[in-house]
Protein backbone atom coordinates (compact mmCIF):
# COMPACT_ATOMS: atom_id res chain seq x y z
CA UNK A 1 0.00 0.00 0.00
CA UNK A 2 2.93 2.16 0.83
CA UNK A 3 4.76 1.26 -2.44
CA UNK A 4 1.06 2.37 -4.19
CA UNK A 5 0.57 5.54 -1.95
CA UNK A 6 4.22 6.89 -3.24
CA UNK A 7 3.12 6.02 -6.93
CA UNK A 8 0.12 7.83 -6.80
CA UNK A 9 1.75 10.31 -5.72
CA UNK A 10 4.30 10.54 -8.14
CA UNK A 11 1.60 10.29 -10.71
CA UNK A 12 0.07 13.67 -8.84
CA UNK A 13 3.29 15.84 -10.02
CA UNK A 14 3.49 14.78 -13.27
CA UNK A 15 -0.51 14.28 -14.84
CA UNK A 16 -0.94 17.53 -17.11
CA UNK A 17 -4.20 19.63 -16.54
CA UNK A 18 -5.72 18.65 -19.97
CA UNK A 19 -5.13 15.52 -20.46
CA UNK A 20 -7.27 12.32 -21.42
CA UNK A 21 -7.24 8.92 -20.27
CA UNK A 22 -4.14 7.85 -19.19
CA UNK A 23 -1.77 5.83 -21.62
CA UNK A 24 -3.06 2.60 -20.13
CA UNK A 25 -6.87 3.58 -20.72
CA UNK A 26 -5.84 4.20 -24.54
CA UNK A 27 -3.53 1.51 -24.99
CA UNK A 28 -6.34 -0.93 -23.37
CA UNK A 29 -9.29 0.75 -25.95
CA UNK A 30 -6.75 0.85 -28.74
CA UNK A 31 -6.24 -3.27 -28.11
CA UNK A 32 -9.97 -3.89 -27.83
CA UNK A 33 -10.42 -1.93 -31.49
CA UNK A 34 -7.79 -3.70 -33.33
CA UNK A 35 -8.99 -7.46 -31.78
CA UNK A 36 -12.66 -6.37 -32.51
CA UNK A 37 -12.12 -4.36 -36.63
CA UNK A 38 -12.69 -6.46 -39.63
CA UNK A 39 -9.57 -8.22 -41.24
CA UNK A 40 -10.15 -5.48 -43.95
CA UNK A 41 -9.66 -2.36 -41.66
CA UNK A 42 -7.02 -4.26 -40.01
CA UNK A 43 -5.06 -4.57 -43.21
CA UNK A 44 -5.69 -0.98 -43.81
CA UNK A 45 -4.04 -0.18 -40.41
CA UNK A 46 -0.96 -1.88 -41.80
CA UNK A 47 -1.13 -0.03 -44.89
CA UNK A 48 -0.84 2.91 -43.24
CA UNK A 49 1.03 2.32 -39.73
CA UNK A 50 3.52 -0.80 -40.73
CA UNK A 51 4.31 -2.42 -37.90
CA UNK A 52 2.88 0.25 -35.17
CA UNK A 53 -0.22 -1.09 -33.75
CA UNK A 54 -3.27 0.92 -32.66
CA UNK A 55 -2.24 0.19 -28.98
CA UNK A 56 0.72 2.68 -29.59
CA UNK A 57 -0.71 5.15 -31.69
CA UNK A 58 -3.40 5.51 -29.83
CA UNK A 59 -1.25 7.89 -27.29
CA UNK A 60 0.73 9.66 -29.57
CA UNK A 61 -1.63 13.21 -30.02
CA UNK A 62 -0.80 12.99 -26.28
CA UNK A 63 2.65 12.33 -26.34
CA UNK A 64 3.27 15.13 -29.07
CA UNK A 65 1.89 17.55 -26.34
CA UNK A 66 5.37 19.23 -25.63
CA UNK A 67 6.34 19.52 -29.21
CA UNK A 68 7.47 22.35 -29.66
CA UNK A 69 5.84 22.82 -33.52
CA UNK A 70 3.35 25.24 -34.07
CA UNK A 71 0.54 22.74 -35.14
CA UNK A 72 1.17 21.41 -31.45
CA UNK A 73 1.28 24.35 -29.47
CA UNK A 74 -1.17 26.81 -31.06
CA UNK A 75 -3.21 24.24 -33.03
CA UNK A 76 -4.25 20.88 -32.16
CA UNK A 77 -4.87 22.10 -27.97
CA UNK A 78 -8.25 22.13 -28.09
CA UNK A 79 -9.38 18.74 -29.98
CA UNK A 80 -8.98 16.43 -27.45
CA UNK A 81 -12.97 17.54 -25.92
CA UNK A 82 -15.89 18.90 -26.27
CA UNK A 83 -18.29 21.44 -24.39
CA UNK A 84 -21.86 20.77 -23.40
CA UNK A 85 -23.80 22.69 -20.43
CA UNK A 86 -26.23 20.43 -18.79
CA UNK A 87 -29.35 19.92 -20.08
CA UNK A 88 -28.55 19.97 -23.92
CA UNK A 89 -27.98 17.72 -26.00
CA UNK A 90 -25.29 16.91 -28.28
CA UNK A 91 -27.41 17.86 -31.50
CA UNK A 92 -27.16 21.52 -30.12
CA UNK A 93 -22.89 21.07 -29.41
CA UNK A 94 -21.54 24.78 -29.81
CA UNK A 95 -18.12 24.19 -31.95
CA UNK A 96 -15.74 26.61 -31.19
CA UNK A 97 -13.94 28.48 -33.79
CA UNK A 98 -10.73 26.81 -32.66
CA UNK A 99 -12.48 23.21 -33.19
CA UNK A 100 -13.10 20.86 -30.90
CA UNK A 101 -13.09 16.90 -30.73
CA UNK A 102 -15.74 16.44 -33.16
CA UNK A 103 -14.63 18.76 -35.69
CA UNK A 104 -10.83 16.92 -35.40
CA UNK A 105 -12.12 13.81 -35.26
CA UNK A 106 -13.94 15.03 -39.40
CA UNK A 107 -11.15 16.36 -40.46
CA UNK A 108 -8.87 13.23 -39.78
CA UNK A 109 -11.83 10.60 -41.23
CA UNK A 110 -11.69 13.02 -44.15
CA UNK A 111 -7.81 12.55 -44.62
CA UNK A 112 -7.51 9.04 -43.75
CA UNK A 113 -10.60 8.32 -46.43
CA UNK A 114 -8.50 10.03 -49.41
CA UNK A 115 -6.43 7.86 -50.80
CA UNK A 116 -4.10 10.49 -52.64
CA UNK A 117 -3.07 12.13 -48.91
CA UNK A 118 0.28 11.44 -48.05
CA UNK A 119 1.44 8.57 -45.99
CA UNK A 120 2.38 10.20 -43.04
CA UNK A 121 -0.60 12.43 -42.81
CA UNK A 122 -2.94 9.54 -43.26
CA UNK A 123 -0.59 7.68 -40.28
CA UNK A 124 -1.39 11.17 -38.09
CA UNK A 125 -4.81 11.08 -39.07
CA UNK A 126 -5.24 7.20 -38.44
CA UNK A 127 -3.78 8.38 -34.41
CA UNK A 128 -5.96 11.11 -34.21
CA UNK A 129 -9.24 9.18 -35.00
CA UNK A 130 -8.24 6.27 -32.51
CA UNK A 131 -7.56 8.90 -29.69
CA UNK A 132 -10.73 11.18 -30.23
CA UNK A 133 -13.00 7.81 -29.99
CA UNK A 134 -11.56 7.16 -27.15
CA UNK A 135 -11.07 10.78 -25.55
CA UNK A 136 -15.07 11.30 -26.36
CA UNK A 137 -16.21 8.26 -24.59
CA UNK A 138 -14.28 9.75 -21.17
CA UNK A 139 -17.38 11.65 -19.16
CA UNK A 140 -15.20 14.50 -18.77
CA UNK A 141 -14.28 15.04 -22.17
CA UNK A 142 -18.02 15.96 -22.87
CA UNK A 143 -16.72 18.98 -20.02
CA UNK A 144 -19.70 21.25 -18.96
CA UNK A 145 -18.23 24.59 -18.72
CA UNK A 146 -16.65 26.46 -15.77
CA UNK A 147 -14.13 23.54 -15.09
CA UNK A 148 -12.59 22.63 -17.51
CA UNK A 149 -13.69 18.84 -17.27
CA UNK A 150 -13.49 18.56 -13.77
CA UNK A 151 -9.39 19.61 -13.55
CA UNK A 152 -10.18 22.35 -11.40
CA UNK A 153 -12.77 20.51 -8.92
CA UNK A 154 -9.75 19.59 -6.49
CA UNK A 155 -9.72 16.40 -4.85
CA UNK A 156 -7.61 14.58 -2.09
CA UNK A 157 -7.43 10.92 -3.92
CA UNK A 158 -6.44 8.53 -0.71
CA UNK A 159 -4.97 11.55 0.34
CA UNK A 160 -2.98 12.50 -2.31
CA UNK A 161 -3.48 16.00 -4.08
CA UNK A 162 -5.05 15.66 -7.45
CA UNK A 163 -8.49 17.05 -9.55
CA UNK A 164 -11.35 14.68 -10.42
CA UNK A 165 -10.04 14.74 -13.74
CA UNK A 166 -7.05 12.57 -13.10
CA UNK A 167 -8.89 10.66 -11.08
CA UNK A 168 -10.63 9.61 -14.45
CA UNK A 169 -8.04 9.89 -16.55
CA UNK A 170 -5.77 7.97 -14.85
CA UNK A 171 -6.57 7.67 -11.09
CA UNK A 172 -9.29 4.34 -10.52
CA UNK A 173 -7.49 2.80 -13.49
CA UNK A 174 -3.91 2.68 -11.65
CA UNK A 175 -5.82 1.30 -8.57
CA UNK A 176 -5.70 -1.69 -10.41
CA UNK A 177 -2.46 -2.52 -10.63
CA UNK A 178 -2.59 -4.13 -14.28
CA UNK A 179 -0.71 -3.89 -17.27
CA UNK A 180 -2.59 -2.80 -20.29
CA UNK A 181 -2.23 -6.20 -22.02
CA UNK A 182 -3.35 -7.18 -18.14
CA UNK A 183 -6.35 -5.07 -18.21
CA UNK A 184 -7.14 -5.28 -21.77
CA UNK A 185 -7.83 -9.15 -21.28
CA UNK A 186 -10.09 -8.69 -17.90
CA UNK A 187 -12.07 -6.32 -19.73
CA UNK A 188 -12.59 -8.41 -22.87
CA UNK A 189 -13.26 -11.22 -20.90
CA UNK A 190 -16.20 -9.69 -19.24
CA UNK A 191 -17.12 -8.21 -22.85
CA UNK A 192 -20.36 -10.90 -24.69
CA UNK A 193 -21.10 -10.58 -27.73
CA UNK A 194 -24.60 -9.54 -27.01
CA UNK A 195 -23.00 -6.32 -26.02
CA UNK A 196 -20.34 -6.17 -29.03
CA UNK A 197 -23.71 -6.21 -30.84
CA UNK A 198 -25.26 -3.74 -28.68
CA UNK A 199 -22.52 -1.20 -28.53
CA UNK A 200 -21.48 -1.67 -32.61
CA UNK A 201 -22.42 2.34 -33.11
CA UNK A 202 -20.32 4.73 -35.11
CA UNK A 203 -21.90 7.92 -34.07
CA UNK A 204 -20.39 10.40 -32.00
CA UNK A 205 -23.50 11.83 -30.93
CA UNK A 206 -24.07 8.15 -29.09
CA UNK A 207 -21.18 8.77 -27.04
CA UNK A 208 -20.84 11.66 -26.52
CA UNK A 209 -24.82 11.90 -24.87
CA UNK A 210 -23.72 8.64 -22.92
CA UNK A 211 -20.40 10.61 -21.56
CA UNK A 212 -22.58 13.59 -20.64
CA UNK A 213 -24.83 11.58 -18.54
CA UNK A 214 -22.44 10.10 -17.25
CA UNK A 215 -20.86 13.11 -16.52
CA UNK A 216 -23.32 14.94 -14.64
CA UNK A 217 -23.31 12.02 -11.71
CA UNK A 218 -19.93 11.73 -10.87
CA UNK A 219 -19.15 15.27 -9.20
CA UNK A 220 -18.58 14.49 -5.45
CA UNK A 221 -21.12 16.17 -3.50
CA UNK A 222 -20.35 19.79 -1.67
CA UNK A 223 -20.85 19.06 1.73
CA UNK A 224 -18.31 15.85 1.30
CA UNK A 225 -15.61 19.03 1.58
CA UNK A 226 -16.34 20.80 4.99
CA UNK A 227 -19.69 21.65 6.61
CA UNK A 228 -19.61 24.80 4.58
CA UNK A 229 -19.80 22.94 1.05
CA UNK A 230 -16.88 25.05 0.74
CA UNK A 231 -14.62 23.81 -2.66
CA UNK A 232 -11.61 26.02 -1.56
CA UNK A 233 -10.20 22.72 0.02
CA UNK A 234 -9.95 19.16 -1.87
CA UNK A 235 -12.74 16.70 -1.88
CA UNK A 236 -11.65 13.51 -0.15
CA UNK A 237 -12.09 10.80 -2.15
CA UNK A 238 -11.03 6.66 -1.86
CA UNK A 239 -12.38 3.66 -1.22
CA UNK A 240 -16.13 4.78 -1.55
CA UNK A 241 -15.61 6.70 -4.58
CA UNK A 242 -13.32 3.75 -5.85
CA UNK A 243 -16.47 1.10 -5.46
CA UNK A 244 -18.69 3.35 -6.57
CA UNK A 245 -17.45 4.89 -9.95
CA UNK A 246 -14.68 1.73 -11.11
CA UNK A 247 -17.55 -0.37 -12.74
CA UNK A 248 -18.41 2.72 -14.92
CA UNK A 249 -15.17 4.18 -16.20
CA UNK A 250 -14.48 0.11 -17.58
CA UNK A 251 -17.43 0.21 -18.73
CA UNK A 252 -16.62 3.57 -20.99
CA UNK A 253 -13.03 1.64 -21.67
CA UNK A 254 -15.16 -1.54 -22.83
CA UNK A 255 -17.42 0.58 -25.04
CA UNK A 256 -14.55 3.01 -26.50
CA UNK A 257 -12.84 0.08 -28.26
CA UNK A 258 -15.63 -1.53 -29.81
CA UNK A 259 -16.60 1.79 -30.88
CA UNK A 260 -13.18 2.75 -32.49
CA UNK A 261 -13.23 -0.48 -33.91
CA UNK A 262 -17.04 0.04 -35.42
CA UNK A 263 -15.63 3.47 -37.03
CA UNK A 264 -12.65 2.60 -38.24
CA UNK A 265 -14.48 -0.24 -39.88
CA UNK A 266 -17.18 2.79 -41.03
CA UNK A 267 -14.26 5.04 -42.66
CA UNK A 268 -12.65 2.60 -44.39
CA UNK A 269 -15.75 0.93 -45.60
CA UNK A 270 -16.44 4.13 -47.49
CA UNK A 271 -12.69 4.81 -48.12
CA UNK A 272 -11.84 7.00 -51.93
Amino acid sequence: MKRLAAFLALSALVATPAGAWGPIGHRITGQIAQDNASGQTRARIEQILGHEELPEASTWPDEQRSNPDPFWQAEAGPWHFVTLPVGDTPDELVHPPEGDAVTALERFTAVLRDPAAPQAERARALRFVVHLVTDLHMPLHAGKPGDRGGNWVNVLWFDVPQNLHWVWDEGMILRQQLSYSEYTARLKARTTPEQVIEWWDADPDTWIGESTALRDRIYPAPGENGEDGSRERPIPLSYQYNYDWTPEMELRLQQAGIRAAAYLDWVFAGEG
